[in-house]
């Protein structure tokens, strides 16, 4: 009894750890989204539109493969850059400038996706979902690497926690339970070694003008 008792709190409390990852995902998007508004932050619409459709349908996928409370980092994580998104097409001068670049990965996203929903293999399926959502990510990995003063580091960070969450809730260690939260891990944490890079090589960033519209 004692052992079904402690199984049970262990569980519970794992669900409150994933509960918590989301809480810290929304409060670190919703600084994004404020320094958004002001200008301070210029987010990559190519990336935040694909990020958000991809965790989305993501999560989707996991919860319908019996993923339960281990989806809701991944929920959480698309619905945050669907606001991110959303938030950048109120200012227009908090917006990065696309270019040739930003639309061939953008394309590619959505192959990826397109792929993603068209496939009948739900792991097939992930796959193309993850890269549909790295060439999404292409955007603002270069953007964080050359200039990252238009970016801000506590989502990031936020996202990384929220992603590790994932981890404590998988009831069952399979491909379909572990592939996003793990690609949602790494993005995130890559991110931030770039945003870092100018403190990590003791070199200061140069700042250009490609963010204005």
């Amino acid at each position: 009894f004692g052992f079904l008792f402690f199984l049970g709190l262990s569980t519970l409390m794992l669900k409150y750890l994933v509960i918590l990852g989301a809480i810290v995902q929304i409060l670190g998007i919703a600084d994004y989204v404020k320094a958004t508004f002001k200008g301070k932050t210029k987010p990559n619409r190519v990336s935040w539109l694909f990020w958000a459709v991809s965790t989305l349908m993501g999560s989707i996928a996991a919860w319908s493969n019996n993923a339960g409370w281990a989806a809701l980092p991944v929920f959480s994580a698309g619905l945050a850059s669907l606001l991110v998104f959303i938030a950048s097409c109120f200012n227009k001068q908090s917006y990065w400038k696309l270019g040739k670049f930003d639309y061939t990965c953008g394309f590619f996203a959505f192959l990826g996706l397109l792929l993603w929903w068209i496939s009948k293999n739900p792991s097939l399926a992930i796959l193309f979902g993850i890269l549909g959502d790295l060439f999404a990510s292409i955007p603002t990995l270069r953007k964080s690497w050359t200039n990252p003063n238009t970016e801000s580091k506590p989502v990031f960070w936020a996202g990384l926690f929220s992603a590790g969450t994932s981890f404590f809730a998988i009831s069952q260690v399979a491909y379909v339970n572990l592939a996003f939260p793990i690609y949602l891990f790494m993005i995130n944490g890559i991110t931030l070694i770039f945003l870092y890079k100018s403190s990590i090589l003791n070199r200061p960033y140069k700042i250009t003008n490609h963010q204005k519209p």
